[in-house]
């Protein structure tokens, strides 16, 4: 009797969790292809573009200097995608989050050097007490409450897109949609091995 009670209990447990993880994200968009996703309120949505209102994140980033958008991206993730799997100062294993962001100060100065800060969003459940990175490149960010512009668009998203893009949502804002012009967030949705239906995004901060 005793040991049917445990199984009964073990069961009950495997239960709890995976209807505590299906309600996390059961109210994401589609394209946060069933990973928790960065909360947001669709304030306008026009064919252009959408407005969005953010509540506070947090994040786990490293920032690439000098290195183009692709191999910036790659080298991030790499150090990011370590992080999770467990190089971390509690040694745990955190699940993947949606979108893969990156924020893009374009280069200034006689170097021209594109600065690019890469970050995954933490869990919800370790935003309050995130284990801590050990590699010294990588450090946690809070994302503050914030309105945003964002431009959607499908495909395999490489350096002349997402600009095109970025160009294309500043063409459809009018004089009096100001936004913070020194830098802006691509953010990308799906695995490489994701072919069809593909979800990007460019991020305009108000």
């Amino acid at each position: 009797m005793a040991a049917f009670k445990l199984i009964l209990l073990i069961a009950f447990a495997a239960v709890c969790i995976n209807t505590c993880k299906s309600r996390s994200i059961q109210d994401e968009p589609p394209f946060c292809r069933g990973l928790e996703c960065p909360h947001f309120t669709s304030m306008l949505t026009t064919k252009d573009y959408e407005f969005r209102a953010y509540p506070e994140s947090k994040w786990v980033s490293t920032t690439i200097i000098g290195a183009d958008y692709k191999s910036a991206t790659s080298e991030g993730f790499d150090k990011l995608f370590q992080y999770i799997s467990g190089q971390n100062s509690q040694k745990q294993k955190i699940e993947m989050t949606a979108p893969v962001i990156n924020r893009v100060i374009p280069g200034q100065g006689p170097t021209c050097a594109d600065n690019f800060t890469v970050s995954f969003m933490v869990p919800f459940e370790l935003q309050a007490n995130t284990p801590m990175p050990t590699d010294s490149t990588i450090f946690m960010y809070t994302l503050p409450a914030h309105k945003s512009y964002v431009r959607s668009y499908t495909g395999f998203s490489d350096e002349t897109k997402f600009l095109a893009e970025a160009q294309a949502l500043a063409g459809a804002l009018n004089s009096t949609q100001t936004y913070d012009q020194s830098y802006f967030y691509t953010a990308g949705y799906d695995s490489p091995f994701n072919i069809f239906n593909r979800h990007n995004e460019v991020w305009f901060i108000v």
